[in-house]
C-alpha cells in the first residue's frame, strides 16, 4: 500500500471515529439538556402527579379529589397538562413513584400533600394544616361532650363507652393517656384490597352504632360528615398537641413533596402557593374540610 492509500484510509477512519464521537456527544447534550428541562419547573408541559387512585377526599382515580383540583390550579398556572402516576399511599408509595425511574425518566414530580418537613422528599412550605379529630354521632348519648378529654370524665361514670380504634397511629397514644384502652374496638388501619378506604369503613360503622366514638384524621371526618348527613350529624372535636409530651402530637402543617435537590421546581411550588392561597382554601373548604391556621415552625433544610 502507498503512503497516498495509508493517508486516505487513515483519513477515512477518522473521519468516522469523529462522525460517531460528534454523535455521541450530541446524543448526551441533548439528553442532558431533556433531563433538565424535565426537573426545571420552567419546562414543564406535562404536569405528572404522583397519586393514590382511591383516597378521597384528596384524591381518585376519576379526578374528583381536593388534591385533584389544586393540581388543576398549579396546572393552569404553569400552562401545563395533568398526568398521574397511581399507587395506594401505603409502604412503598414514594420509592414506587417519586422516585421511581422508567427508561431514565421518573414517573412523576410531585406529590400534592405530605406533612412538612417529610423525612422521604424534599418539602415545600405548608398550604393548609389540618388535625386528628375525634367523632361521635349526635343524639346517642355522647352529647355532653364538647372537648375530647371529657370522654375520659364520662366513661369513669358510664363504663360502657366503645372506641373503635386503628390499629396503628397517634389516636392509640391519646386513648392510653386518657385511660380508655379497655374500651377499644380495634380496626386494621392497611387493609388487603388498596381499593377500600379504612376510614370510610370505620366512619361507615360509627354510623351504624357499632361503637361510640372514634379518632380519624380531620379532612376525612368532615368529609364523609357532609355526604352522610341523612344518616346522623357527626360531631367532630379536634385534638391538639400535648406540650408535655412530644408524641402526643396531632396538628400537621401539610406541604407540597419534590425530590431531593429539585430546588427550582420547589421553589417555583412555593411561588405557586403564595399566589394562589385564596383558590386553594376555597378548593379545600368546597369538600366541607374546615381551614386550620398553619402555625409556622423552624424550617429544616431538606437537602442536609
Amino acid at each position: 500500500m502507498n503512503m497516498t492509500n495509508i493517508l486516505l484510509n487513515y483519513s477515512n477512519q477518522s473521519g468516522r471515529t469523529l462522525f460517531v464521537l460528534i454523535s455521541i456527544l450530541t446524543l448526551v447534550f441533548t439528553s442532558n439538556i431533556t433531563i433538565a428541562e424535565e426537573s426545571s419547573g420552567k419546562q414543564r408541559p406535562v404536569l405528572k402527579v404522583c397519586a393514590d387512585p382511591e383516597l378521597m377526599p384528596l384524591s381518585n382515580k376519576n379526578e374528583e379529589g381536593m388534591e385533584n383540583k389544586v393540581a388543576d390550579l398549579l396546572a393552569k398556572e404553569l400552562g401545563a397538562e395533568v398526568e398521574y402516576v397511581w399507587f395506594p399511599q401505603r409502604i412503598g408509595f414514594i420509592r414506587n413513584t417519586l422516585r421511581s425511574e422508567e427508561n431514565g425518566v421518573y414517573k412523576c414530580d410531585l406529590v400534592m400533600s405530605v406533612p412538612e418537613h417529610f423525612e422521604l422528599a424534599a418539602t415545600t412550605k405548608p398550604y393548609y394544616a389540618a388535625t386528628y379529630v375525634m367523632v361521635y354521632i349526635k343524639g346517642r348519648g355522647l352529647d355532653s361532650v364538647i372537648e375530647p378529654e371529657m370522654l375520659e370524665t364520662l366513661n369513669n361514670e358510664r363504663k360502657d363507652i366503645k372506641m373503635g380504634l386503628f390499629d396503628r397511629g397517634p389516636a392509640q397514644l391519646w386513648v392510653f393517656y386518657h385511660n380508655l384502652m379497655d374500651n377499644m374496638v380495634p380496626y386494621q388501619f392497611q387493609m388487603g384490597d388498596p381499593k377500600i378506604n379504612p376510614t370510610e369503613v370505620i366512619l361507615s360503622d360509627l354510623y351504624d352504632g357499632k361503637f361510640d366514638a372514634t379518632i380519624v384524621w380531620g379532612p376525612t371526618a368532615a368529609y364523609y360528615a357532609s355526604k352522610n348527613k341523612d344518616r346522623g350529624e357527626m360531631v367532630i372535636l379536634p385534638l391538639k398537641d400535648d406540650p408535655k409530651r412530644a408524641q402526643m402530637k396531632f396538628v400537621y402543617n401539610m406541604s407540597m413533596a419534590v425530590r431531593f435537590g429539585d430546588n427550582e421546581w420547589k421553589e417555583q411550588l412555593n411561588e405557586f402557593i403564595n399566589k394562589q392561597q385564596e383558590g386553594i382554601n376555597d378548593i379545600i373548604s368546597s369538600y366541607g374540610i374546615p381551614i386550620v391556621e398553619v402555625v409556622a415552625k423552624p424550617v429544616a433544610n431538606d437537602d442536609d
